[in-house]
């Protein structure tokens, strides 16, 4: 039976993505209600397809639409279809966006660019700032799945050498540089989701984001020098020895280095092909991304002369690896649909009402404070992200804020960073844990609060100065 769900779990998203941009450049009102009928498909085989535990969450809020939808609609039946339509956008960059892995697979660019930078990655500090950095990029290519990707390569790197204190030299750099991507990372779907949601400009919301990225990683260095002297541990030293040893394995040997230049080409033509598309086409982001990647992916074969290796990965993605990603899906599908009837009934107002009438009783406190705390809370009851993003932004996309909206963007963001390294019943948290094997109280919680609690801080200086000035 399960085998028979994954196919038609992997039919439905694969037509429901189809459809969507199919009826993005030709309109077709049954192939727009078709897309409705696939998202309920989605949604039926999902439940068949994973155990209880991971559809609880889908079925509460497919429950609660429904509810709300029942008491409050005028046309059941309409509403309906136009909530199971809500997400097409981001089930469509998701369903693409994985793509971009198959690339990083044919070649061995992270260790050479790590073998490259020797010079820069020879203390603890250094090596620190690096593993956050490429962690950063990374995340461009395989969002959360670099977390384990990230962590198996540093863990062969450092194979001869385990216990807590490496454990949390790898495992903070890694979370917290994946949770800082989600400010500023173009391919991240729920950023680029929050940007679109309030209106936000692009280009602004990625600097200001960048910007707190490089700040929030400079500041984990710091915390990461102290927790050196606390475990008492040479990283340093044993550091160096270890990058001579992949510096003698490369197969780049002189100053120049192919695959280096290589991987700064291809993250440049991807994400320059995104701007360059959106600017004289003026699509939106969300269907440029995943235009831009499926191109870009099939190129990268054809010209390396490696199809083959797209076939087989293909044959793969749309045979298991679709279904993989089942909760997923079907969260920002159940998502959807509530965020839409939510929108309808104007409970978004009486959100930001309650939230007006706490600040108004404690001075100076205002709503930019209140919104990462919402994102964080939503983190600990088991939402990722994504959907965290989804259902806070979608609600809030249709109230007017005084303040600029790459501030809301930023302030909603910065929860989700906090969220990503904090809570044990996200997924990067619990992927970390199947990995090298502690508890996620222990990898979210107990060893990043007090960075949590400091970027918190750092953020909201920003936020309020900018607000007050």
């Amino acid at each position: 039976m399960n085998r028979k769900a994954a196919t038609s779990f992997i039919f439905s998203v694969t037509g429901y993505g189809l459809v969507h941009f199919i009826t993005y450049f030709y309109e077709s009102a049954l192939l727009t209600l078709m897309l409705s009928v696939l998202g309920v498909v989605l949604l039926i085989f999902t439940a068949i397809l994973l155990p209880f535990k991971k559809v609880q969450l889908q079925m509460w809020l497919v429950i609660m639409a429904i509810a709300v939808l029942f008491f409050t609609s005028d046309s059941f039946g309409g509403d309906l279809v136009k909530g199971l339509q809500q997400m097409r956008n981001l089930v469509g960059l998701l369903l693409v966006v994985p793509m971009i892995s198959w690339v990083l697979k044919e070649e061995p660019y992270i260790e050479e660019i790590m073998s490259y930078a020797h010079n820069f990655l020879n203390q603890s500090q250094k090596f620190y700032f690096g593993l956050m950095a490429m962690t950063q990029v990374i995340s461009h290519f395989l969002l959360f799945g670099v977390v384990p990707m990230m962590y198996h390569f540093i863990d062969t790197f450092l194979k001869d050498h385990k216990g807590e204190a490496w454990e949390n030299f790898k495992g903070t750099a890694i979370l917290r540089g994946f949770g800082l991507s989600t400010l500023w990372v173009i391919s991240i779907p729920s950023f680029i989701f929050a940007v679109e949601a309030l209106d936000a400009t692009l280009w602004k919301s990625m600097v200001l984001g960048f910007v707190f990225a490089l700040a929030g990683t400079v500041l984990s260095v710091i915390f990461s020098y102290y927790q050196e002297k606390k475990y008492g541990v040479d990283f340093s030293g044993i550091l160096g020895d270890e990058i001579e040893k992949a510096m003698k394995n490369s197969r780049n040997q002189g100053k120049w280095n192919k695959d280096v230049a290589e991987f700064v080409f291809l993250f440049i033509s991807l994400f320059g092909t995104i701007f360059f598309i959106h600017e004289i086409t003026g699509l939106e982001f969300l269907l440029t991304i995943p235009l831009v990647i499926l191109i870009w992916t099939f190129l990268y074969f054809l010209i390396k002369r490696r199809m083959p290796s797209f076939v087989r990965e293909s044959q793969y993605y749309f045979s298991k690896g679709i279904a993989k990603q089942a909760q997923q899906y079907s969260i920002l599908v159940a998502a959807g649909l509530l965020i839409y009837i939510l929108n309808q009934s104007n409970v978004g107002e009486y959100v930001i009402n309650g939230m007006n009438f706490l600040t108004g009783i404690i001075p100076l406190l205002n709503i930019l404070f209140l919104l990462p705390f919402i994102v964080i809370l939503l983190g600990f009851i088991g939402l990722g992200p994504l959907p965290v993003i989804v259902l806070v932004t979608g609600i809030l996309e249709a109230i007017p804020f005084p303040y600029p909206p790459e501030l809301v963007v930023l302030a909603v963001t910065s929860g989700s960073v906090i969220s990503i390294i904090l809570s044990p019943f996200v997924m990067p948290v619990i992927i970390l844990s199947s990995v090298n094997g502690l508890s996620g109280v222990r990898n979210g919680l107990q060893f990043n609060l007090k960075f949590a609690i400091a970027f918190y801080v750092m953020v909201q200086l920003f936020i309020q100065t900018v607000i007050h000035l």
